[in-house]
């Protein structure tokens, strides 16, 4: 047990492997907020909670059948020269309806539906069957990045409850922020399009590095800070008013 808390190559390990869960968890907190926005208030904070709890769980689960995880890599039928395999068609599926939500959230904010009219839409086991489908995928992406980084159980366990509590604390504020914020909103509904798009790709053999696409989303949140910035500044200015007798 010294040597586990004593082994700086460990505590590397785990602090490395911490920060890239908690970036990948992004996905995981936004599709969490999106979803229970639909939902009426009171149940919001659950679902995120509950949804985030059976993440845990799968993670955990999953890291603890390891050989079964490796197994899910080896192709299962070839057709027409290529190798399918289970995790191909998880994470097609996932990327699928990554698509398919983002798509559908888009085109409902477009048409302008009453929000209460789509909360009453969405029952809250509706919600938490959403949540569970994309635990599956999320947990398994991750799950594999941490299997391919250390060997070492205890710390991938510990690496992935510590980016779950970060993400238990960041989804209340960041899901009251997509909220108040309709161009936001839009912009997290496009990151689980680009998502989406990834996951199949990565379906298909074709890997996307996920540095080009947290760039891509880095730049996109820069670039919507500074409108919001930029907005907030416009409205907090005082309105000059100019007309004959008045100086």
């Amino acid at each position: 047990m010294m040597d586990l808390l004593t082994n700086p190559d460990l505590w590397a390990a785990l602090i490395t492997l911490t920060a890239l869960e908690i970036v990948l968890g992004i996905d995981n907190v936004i599709f969490l907020s999106i979803v229970s926005n639909r939902l009426p208030e009171h149940q919001q904070a659950n679902a995120r909670r509950i949804g985030l709890i059976l993440a845990l769980g799968m993670r955990v689960v999953l890291l603890s059948s390891v050989s079964w995880i490796a197994g899910l890599t080896t192709p299962i039928a070839t057709i027409a020269g290529f190798a399918l395999s289970w995790r191909d068609i998880v994470l097609g599926a996932g990327g699928a309806f990554l698509v398919y939500k983002g798509t559908h959230e888009i085109h409902t904010s477009m048409e302008g539906e009453e929000e209460a009219a789509g909360r009453a839409k969405l029952t809250f086991a509706a919600a938490l069957m959403q949540i569970v489908v994309l635990d599956v995928v999320f947990s398994l992406d991750s799950v594999i990045t941490a299997v391919g980084m250390t060997d070492n159980l205890p710390v991938m366990i510990a690496a992935i409850v510590i980016a779950i509590l970060v993400m238990m604390f960041a989804s209340g504020p960041v899901s009251a922020f997509v909220h108040r914020h309709p161009t936001v909103k839009m912009l997290a509904l496009g990151f689980l399009l680009l998502v989406g798009m990834a996951l199949m790709a990565d379906a298909a053999h074709f890997h996307i590095p996920r540095g080009y696409l947290y760039f891509a989303i880095g730049f996109s949140i820069l670039i919507e800070s500074l409108n919001l910035i930029a907005a907030r500044k416009k409205k907090s200015k005082p309105v000059t008013l100019k007309g004959p007798g008045l100086p």
